[in-house]
């Protein structure tokens, strides 16, 4: 079907681009598939794609380089990172180079389908830039800084907002403490400050703070907001 959403693997191992080929297909998706970061970058020149998930360990081209220059092209195509490597600074480094998310090898086919999903749902709603986000009883107005869980309103600091705006503008997207940090406070703020903020949002938005809902920790990494309704 031509209108499927296109995804471009980007793999130099067959049983894993074939693994990827039958699993999306199956969801409706059309494929293209690349075994090294040169095809890659040509498809990328010639062609259109939804999202892109890519293999760090390729070839040719290191992967984190090979991210920096699809990122250069493509500003804001969805890319998916996946590595063998479990490293945190590897997935830090990935994330801060703007991978929108990063799954680690082996992976199951429906975690990935949920991570693309969210990727897609975010890169709608940027290109949408709704007024209003809504995930589940949470919903932000970020025209007149309304926060609301369900019908009661929320009030929050000043710097409590900027937290949560920045997570809910990239909602479904995993932001690196370093970035959060950056965007928020500047480059020398202590991450002490982002743990407490983050703290305080989910006493006052979560409705159980210790098992969140909306504002997700990846461990070692940073944080996720909900990907909208």
């Amino acid at each position: 079907m031509t209108n499927d959403p296109r995804i471009l693997v980007i793999d130099d191992e067959p049983p894993i681009r074939k693994l990827l080929r039958v699993g999306l297909s199956s969801q409706g998706y059309a494929v293209a598939e690349a075994q090294n970061g040169r095809t890659a970058l040509d498809l990328l020149e010639r062609e259109a794609f939804a999202l892109a998930i890519l293999d760090l360990g390729l070839p040719d081209i290191a992967g984190h380089a090979l991210l920096a220059q699809i990122r250069a092209r493509r500003p804001d195509l969805p890319v998916i990172v996946l590595s063998s490597r479990d490293d945190e600074a590897g997935k830090v480094e990935a994330l801060d180079l703007g991978a929108d998310d990063y799954v680690t090898k082996p992976f199951g086919m429906n975690e990935l389908l949920a991570r693309m999903r969210n990727a897609l749902r975010h890169q709608l709603a940027v290109g949408g830039e709704r007024p209003v986000f809504r995930a589940g009883e949470l919903s932000v107005d970020l025209v007149r800084r309304i926060v609301r869980v369900g019908e009661r309103e929320v009030k929050l600091s000043p710097k409590e907002y900027d937290v949560l705006r920045l997570l809910v503008h990239h909602a479904g997207k995993v932001l690196t403490h370093a970035h959060l940090l950056r965007e928020v406070w500047g480059t020398a703020a202590d991450p002490q400050y982002l743990r407490v903020y983050v703290r305080q949002l989910r006493q006052k938005l979560e409705p159980e703070p210790e098992r969140p809902r909306y504002i997700l920790t990846e461990t070692g990494v940073g944080y996720r907001m909900r990907a909208p309704d």
